[in-house]
């Protein structure tokens, strides 16, 4: 069965009502152990269909090559978009919850024009001071949201690709900070560096018997 493909029918539904800034936002990197959370906020034109529109996918539908090809489209044809960066440290002291509103608020304080709608992926409940629908499955169904993924997930994608420049050894670059084998194997070599999240379990259990020494040696 072929992925479905997202539509514009949530933001023409909002517009019809008379919206007139209908953004849809989306977020990367909630589980890894390493880097950042990455929301992205993109207005896509309703009264036109770029040749771009029909490519769009939920971002972990698409190759690496294909979020780098789309990403620069998307961003040249949208009305606007923006994104908002929350960093390992930052994650570690509000928790994953706060840090994606952090998130997506800082999203949409970059945008231009303020929503007066806007369409997210997933349950959670983001405090929003504009109208909010939370959508379940909303980065394979709503076009805006999609382009949202695309966005996030190649912003991302670069930013860990410098991270492995220069935290060498990781393999940053290839799993992007996930808990895969080689990661873990790493960790437990090299131990966790900067951006690594301290409140992320499998860090948390390095880092304990190191806290403990530092303890009886101090």
């Amino acid at each position: 069965m072929p992925p479905q493909r997202p539509t514009r029918r949530r933001e023409l539904h909002h517009r019809r009502n008379g919206a007139g800034c209908i953004v849809g936002v989306d977020e990367v990197g909630r589980g890894p152990l390493a880097g950042p959370l990455v929301t992205a906020a993109v207005s896509l034109p309703l009264d036109r269909r770029p040749l771009w529109l029909r490519e769009l996918r939920d971002s972990k539908q698409l190759s690496a090559q294909q979020r780098e090809r789309l990403a620069p489209l998307i961003e040249d044809g949208a009305l606007q978009w923006s994104i908002g960066w929350v960093h390992a440290a930052e994650l570690d002291e509000l928790g994953v919850s706060a840090a994606l509103r952090l998130a997506c608020r800082r999203a949409l304080s970059h945008l231009p024009q303020a929503p007066d709608v806007v369409l997210a992926d997933g349950r959670d409940e983001l405090r929003l001071s504009c109208s909010t629908e939370m959508i379940v499955k909303g980065d394979a169904t709503v076009a805006s949201i999609a382009a949202a993924s695309i966005i996030a997930k190649a912003a991302r994608d670069r930013w860990m690709a410098e991270l492995d420049d220069r935290f060498p050894g990781f393999g940053f670059a290839r799993h992007k900070g996930y808990g895969t084998a080689q990661h873990l194997a790493a960790l437990q070599s090299l131990g966790p560096c900067p951006e690594h999240r301290r409140s992320f379990a499998p860090v948390a259990a390095l880092l304990q018997p190191r806290l403990a020494l530092d303890a009886a040696g101090a």
